[in-house]
């Protein structure tokens, strides 16, 4: 290789660097979690092959979603995270957002009367990564919402959501048994449900 091939190899190393960063940025990741970080020996209910096959895209070219379900501090956000910086690596347009400040800003949108151009904002995502459903309360009128938005992603776009509550409770969560359905029946078809089952790695790293 001559010293010019090696100069345009160099710039080409040095934008896709650049673009990659520019991606992750936009995507909104509150913290940098990487798949290869991940602890399996520390919960080996995960199923490694299947993370793999997950950062390979695969999910995303038949719109199916991925639901991670487990305790607080099992790593739910730490898979969702690392899924999405994969993503990003292969130019795929991310965005992570909290469930609660998801809520917000559609009630905001709602009250503002562009409720209907926000929506379409958070469907063009190819992958959208909801984190901690359930987790703080949510109104009927909020689940309404939220189930617009998974309506609109459904069978065009793939959705990421991390819980602590078991699907069976997402009626009570949600205050709306319909709406818990409605939003189970497009979520949960064409996708992959990961129940974590294992200790905390917080309370673990307290303890230790």
């Amino acid at each position: 290789m001559n010293q010019y091939q090696k100069l345009v190899d160099k710039e080409i190393t040095y934008q896709q660097q650049k673009s990659l960063k520019r991606r992750i940025k936009r995507a909104r990741f509150p913290i940098i979690k990487l798949l290869s970080d991940f602890d399996y020996q520390f919960q080996p209910s995960i199923n490694q092959q299947q993370i793999a096959e997950f950062a390979t895209m695969s999910f995303l070219d038949n719109q199916e979603n991925i639901v991670f379900i487990g305790s607080p501090g099992v790593g739910k956000t730490h898979l969702s995270i690392g899924l999405g910086i994969e993503a990003c690596r292969q130019d795929v347009r991310t965005l992570f957002i909290n469930c609660h400040e998801l809520i917000l800003r559609l009630k905001a949108a709602q009250g503002k009367q562009h409720l209907e151009r926000v929506m379409r904002r958070y469907e063009r995502y190819d992958l959208l990564i909801i984190d901690e459903l359930g987790y703080l309360p949510i109104s009927a009128e909020e689940a309404k919402l939220l189930f617009q938005l998974i309506n609109g992603r459904y069978e065009r776009k793939s959705t990421i959501i991390t819980t602590n509550v078991p699907l069976s409770s997402w009626g009570a969560v949600l205050h709306s048994t319909a709406t818990a359905e409605a939003i189970l029946d497009r979520l949960v078809y064409h996708s992959h449900v990961i129940k974590i089952k294992g200790k905390s790695y917080r309370l673990a790293s307290v303890n230790s």
